[in-house]
């Protein structure tokens, strides 16, 4: 089975049923976390690979499928593996979705039928996409076996009115994710909304990680254990077993009170997507990286947010930045906000969340310093977040110049 071309993401309020749909889509159910399954919710990004099939008799809609075989019974054509990223819908765990939204290469949008459009989250899943350049949008709107027919219609309604005050065109499919009821249609707009996107493997690759692993179960022997895991998404360029790999910025020492960063240097030693293993990765779909590194590095996410390239190919990592920034339109956010000096901001570029100050301003461009270094080029993108009514809230964006 090829390696997944694309990453759709699945975004939306809390409890829409985002991660009810992509089990309806892959057969995963990605909260494997203890406190996800206790809580319900989705905390740390998900993800489920599928394939999906088009059947050689049935026309239209009705014969697209994950399954190699239709539910007519005739034979179906492999078109695509994708991957899909879940992330969380909950207010506190915007950064998170921003995280997610860099590896993304369109979007799944749920909107439950059966509660008021918009939530807040939804909302604000918009602006973020709108920010981070995300255009190839597919609108599910969930939960229709929950309503009557004049209702679903007055939800479709406010979606559209949504979309058009936020400046962005997509279809809007309607679903029930718990009983598979239309999911035929979904997948054949990703098809056709989503499409995979060009991609230069030549150039020196770039991944984004996203979350990062110790594998080995407690009390292992230690002739049998692993070296640290790295998952996220290659950007660009390729990656095989044995290449020598630096990740910026690494590892924070701090000597006579001095913050220094310091990159991690390592061998691949594994590459793997779902199930299967790889002699080689190229962009597009998500995979796990084993290295030779000591899992106490890479346990409980320690890596996440951190670039990965070979070894003499990433730029330094940046402690100040100079960009200029965007502010999202106010009526958009229905709230009143400015930015100054010395106030903290939530930076977010790639799969890394930092914190930033302005420190000066001249012009249109500012000067932000920053708690955790960037690893980023002129002309890089990043979303900016603000603290409004304690509580992070997206305010605009940066770009790096």
């Amino acid at each position: 089975m090829p390696q997944a071309e694309a990453n759709i993401g699945t975004v939306g309020h809390v409890d829409h049923g985002k991660t009810t749909l992509v089990k309806a889509l892959s057969g995963v159910w990605t909260d494997r976390h203890s406190e996800e399954i206790k809580r319900g919710i989705s905390i740390r990004l998900g993800y489920a690979d599928t394939s999906v099939y088009k059947c050689e008799k049935c026309e239209g809609p009705d014969g697209y499928t994950t399954k190699p075989v239709c539910k007519c019974g005739g034979k179906a054509k492999f078109l695509r593996k994708i991957s899909f990223v879940d992330s969380p819908g909950h207010e506190t765990l915007i950064a998170t979705m921003l995280s997610g939204s860099a590896l993304m290469d369109g979007v799944m949008l749920v909107i439950a039928a059966d509660e008021q459009c918009p939530q807040p989250q939804t909302k604000e899943h918009l602006l973020a996409l709108k920010i981070m350049g995300i255009k190839n949008i597919v609108v599910a709107q969930n939960k229709i076996d929950m309503v009557d027919k004049e209702a679903a219609k007055k939800n479709k309604e406010d979606i559209e009115a949504l979309l058009s005050k936020m400046g962005i065109k997509a279809p809007i499919i309607p679903i029930a994710a718990n009983s598979n009821a239309n999911i035929d249609a979904l997948i054949a707009a990703l098809q056709e909304f989503v499409p995979t996107p060009q991609r230069d493997p030549s150039k020196s690759p770039k991944m984004y990680l996203a979350r990062s692993f110790d594998v080995n179960k407690p009390g292992a022997e230690i002739t049998t254990m692993k070296g640290g895991v790295v998952g996220g998404s290659l950007m660009r360029g390729a990656l095989k077993v044995g290449d020598q790999i630096e990740i910026k910025p690494g590892i924070k020492r701090v000597k006579q009170n001095q913050e220094t960063w310091e990159a991690v240097k390592t061998r691949i030693v594994e590459i793997d997507e779902g199930d299967e293993t790889l002699e080689k990765a190229v962009p597009g779909g998500l995979i796990a990286v084993q290295t030779m590194l000591d899992p106490y590095l890479t346990k409980s996410d320690a890596l996440s947010g951190n670039v990965l390239g070979k070894l003499g190919t990433l730029p330094d990592p940046m402690k100040t930045i100079e960009c200029t920034i965007h502010l999202i339109e106010r009526e958009l956010i229905d709230s009143d906000f400015d930015i100054k000096p010395n106030e903290p901001l939530m930076i977010s570029l790639g799969t890394t969340i930092t914190v930033g100050m302005i420190q000066k301003q001249k012009g249109a461009q500012y000067t932000i310093g920053l708690k955790i270094p960037l690893v980023a080029q002129k002309g890089d993108r990043f979303a900016i977040s603000k603290r409004i009514e304690m509580k992070w809230r997206l305010v605009g964006y940066g770009e790096i110049v």
